[in-house]
């Protein structure tokens, strides 16, 4: 199994009312580099493979058409920028990589690829980045564009990475020859002009970064549209999802595997991740317990400021009380259709309140709670059959959930020869697929 931590450069790592918590950020804040060399160190003792920094570029303003709430709740908001966040987790580890949320509608292929290499370089090859299009009209706004239609929005993402992977294979590996005695440093032979000129892009450059350890970041990519599957079977090596059962699971990777071979790419260089949440204690009864103390930090309306942001409707046109439907959600609806998804399965269906404690707390995520043994027999449950390569591990506080997950599931799943006792490479890349 594999696992990256799932969380955001924000007071609220991804859940509702979490910063709340008595033990939340262990005296420091989230701003600090304090706070993400703890969460690096504590990663990497349990043998993560990375940290996933997801982003929201504009703060949430669709509940109430207003910013006023999600200041209020603290709803993904202050957020900074994920970017910044690499150096200072590769500074304080040796293995664990960076994965990093940068949208295609924000940023121009040159500059972004050249980030991107330079990050590569500083953190010895341990660079991912997780491709999106950006969904709220308050990003595009911010940035003074207009916001284009979904299927256009991938079409100018293909272009952009196809442009990136010019840039970063426009060098030969042995470029770079630093001869002292006849003076050359690269081989001009070897490195090619990039002359791009694209439906969206045009890009006449000599790419200036040297070729980085990895050659170019791992490419993550969440794609629960048709449109998002058939973009990530292009050219993601990490697959991330949300499914809530085991068979959900399974019939996406199947969907995904076939795909991936329809795009004429290898698939066994791409792996399946599921997005999940982890409440363990050292008995099921401790666990419960802890559930319960989170349960009771979620507040139905910061829910809905995130779920009204995140889907792409506004809530608060509704009582709370209301029954839970289908809604004409414009942003992103793997989250809507897992709630959904679970109201289906619960006698009467679920309120709006019940969808929003259940969203605020593991944002639609399967929830699984339990002493270490029963943790790990869902974990195997969801890889054995329901095909998960490994599993984005959401977090509630913020680092004490990641710490019990390291201190007490992993030793069990260590005992079972599930996870890696030690690091096979030295890049990201190397350590997901090396066995």
């Amino acid at each position: 199994m594999i696992f990256s931590a799932i969380l955001l450069n924000s007071i609220a790592p991804i859940p509702d009312g979490m910063w709340r918590h008595p033990r939340a950020a262990a005296g420091y804040d989230f701003a600090t580099p304090e706070y993400w060399e703890d969460l690096a160190r504590t990663l990497e003792r349990g043998g993560f493979d990375a940290v996933f920094l997801a982003d929201l570029l504009h703060p949430h303003e669709v509940y109430r058409g207003s910013h006023d709430p999600t200041l209020q709740f603290g709803a993904q908001c202050p957020i900074h920028d994920p970017l910044m966040v690499a150096p200072v987790v590769a500074r304080a580890s040796r293995h664990l990589g960076i994965g990093v949320t940068v949208s295609t509608s924000a940023e121009y292929p040159y500059q972004l690829a050249r980030r991107f290499a330079t990050l590569d370089h500083l953190t010895g090859g341990r660079m991912g980045w997780n491709v999106i299009t950006s969904f709220n009209e308050g990003s595009f706004r911010a940035l003074g564009i207009e916001q284009p239609p979904r299927e256009e929005r991938y079409a100018r993402a293909d272009e952009f990475l196809n442009l990136c992977y010019e840039l970063w294979d426009s060098w030969d590996e042995d470029a770079v020859v630093a001869d002292r005695d006849s003076g050359t440093y690269t081989d001009p032979a070897k490195v090619k002009l990039v002359d791009h000129e694209g439906k969206y892009f045009s890009c006449r450059a000599l790419f200036p970064v040297k070729p980085s350890p990895q050659g170019r970041p791992v490419i993550w990519q969440a794609g629960s549209s048709p449109e998002g599957r058939d973009f990530a079977a292009r050219h993601a090596e990490l697959i991330f999802a949300i499914q809530q059962w085991t068979p959900e699971m399974r019939a996406f990777d199947d969907d995904m595997r076939g795909r991936i071979a329809a795009a004429g790419r290898d698939q066994e260089k791409a792996r399946v991740m599921y997005q999940l949440q982890v409440v363990t204690g050292e008995t099921e009864a401790a666990a419960k317990a802890k559930l319960a103390e989170l349960e009771g930090l979620v507040r139905v309306e910061g829910a809905l400021v995130l779920m009204s942001g995140i889907f792409g409707y506004d809530f608060s046109q509704h009582d709370p009380s209301d029954p839970l439907t289908d809604v004409a959600a414009t942003g992103v609806r793997a989250g809507l259709e897992s709630i959904l998804a679970a109201s289906e399965r619960q006698e009467g269906g679920f309120t709006i309140a019940d969808a929003a404690r259940l969203y605020g707390l593991s944002s639609g995520s399967p929830l699984v709670v339990g002493s270490p043994s029963q943790v790990a027999d869902t974990l195997e449950e969801f890889a054995d059959e329901g095909g998960a390569d490994g599993f984005n591990l959401l977090p509630t506080d913020m680092p004490g959930s990641y710490r019990d997950f390291v201190d007490l599931v992993i030793p069990e799943l260590r005992r079972r020869g599930r996870v890696r006792t030690h690091y096979a490479g030295t890049t990201l890349r190397e350590n997901l697929f090396q066995p």
